[in-house]
């Protein structure tokens, strides 16, 4: 559980990130490819994603050993170049502490290169730099225009929330399972923090390739950052796409190509509704659509209900495999 704890000032602080943060986007894209979880919805991706990287952008995989990344790679620009310039512009000692932390407990020495940049070589520097342009043109440039347009309905809804219900609502509802005790804010996470405010602020940021828990950024005088998921739970992909997944979903819809991917082992619909991120009445709905059009049946088991996908509804999960 983070706790974070505002006084009034910070509540009048509290900002949503205008536009899309791209390296942090691409952090969370990188960071949901590292966890490995939702085979079914995530898997194509994964292997799509890993086989499209260019050598150019190996040198990410070094600077980020046992899944711990230096927080210098945090960064919250919503223009890529200025974003790029300011990892360039961390200061060295900044970023020293943070590759003796990462590497601390990696049990691994550091390859060449990022002893390099230990040492601020600019040319360790103009290294990594190449490695997250390029890892930004191949993961997140043909889904950007996507990510842009979710990002503005994400600002959109917040802004109405915060209209209608204020400030203290709209935070509860950006992550479900948080709640506001007094003051102070409780977000799920698989560590205990505390942080204090004291005046900083809060600047949230939705993301689309991350379905995890918030990312809680705790900076010195800069406002703290909550990175929390907000897409539709299922991996983002250009709408030009000719993948046999997506072409599935162009024709059922990506929630209901999900629940077909989903069903090759029976569920409840409660139990897709927390795989999907969706209320219980939204996949009951999607449900009773594919069991409408004769691609899964549904039958009580005990207290629960429990669905099943039919042997048409089995063959065109397989076709989009």
């Amino acid at each position: 559980m983070i706790r974070i704890q505002f006084t009034a000032a910070d509540f009048a602080r509290v900002r949503f990130a205008p536009r899309p943060a791209p390296l942090q986007e691409m952090n969370t894209a990188f960071l949901k490819v590292a966890c490995g979880d939702d085979p079914l919805l995530f898997g194509h991706w994964r292997q799509r994603l890993l086989r499209s990287l260019p050598h150019t952008a190996l040198p990410l995989r070094d600077l980020v050993p046992a899944g711990q990344a230096p927080t210098f790679l945090d960064v919250f620009s919503d223009s890529l170049t200025e974003g790029l310039d300011s990892v360039r512009a961390t200061p060295q000692d900044l970023a020293r502490s943070e590759m003796r932390r990462v590497y601390g407990g990696s049990g691994s020495p550091p390859p060449p290169w990022v002893r390099d940049l230990y040492r601020g070589d600019s040319d360790a520097w103009t290294l990594l730099r190449r490695a997250q342009q390029a890892a930004f043109e191949t993961t997140l440039r043909p889904v950007w225009p996507l990510v842009q347009d979710l990002h503005r309905d994400e600002f959109t809804r917040h802004a109405l929330t915060v209209a209608e219900h204020g400030t203290a609502t709209a935070l509860t509802r950006l992550v479900g399972t948080s709640r506001l005790d007094g003051t102070v804010w409780e977000l799920p996470a698989p560590t205990s923090r505390d942080i204090t405010l004291n005046g900083r602020g809060v600047l949230l940021l939705p993301t689309f390739h991350w379905t995890g828990h918030p990312l809680v950024g705790d900076h010195p005088d800069q406002p703290v950052t909550v990175t929390y998921p907000a897409g539709p739970g299922l991996p983002l992909t250009p709408a030009s796409t000719t993948d046999p997944t997506d072409a599935l979903a162009a024709v059922l819809g990506r929630t209901r190509a999900a629940i077909l991917a989903l069903l090759a082992e029976p569920h409840s619909t409660s139990a897709l509704a927390r795989r999907l991120g969706l209320s219980n009445a939204t996949a009951s709905a999607h449900t009773a659509a594919l069991r409408g059009a004769g691609l899964l049946t549904t039958a009580r088991a005990g207290r629960a209900v429990l669905h099943r996908r039919t042997e048409l509804g089995a063959l065109l999960a397989r076709c989009a495999e």
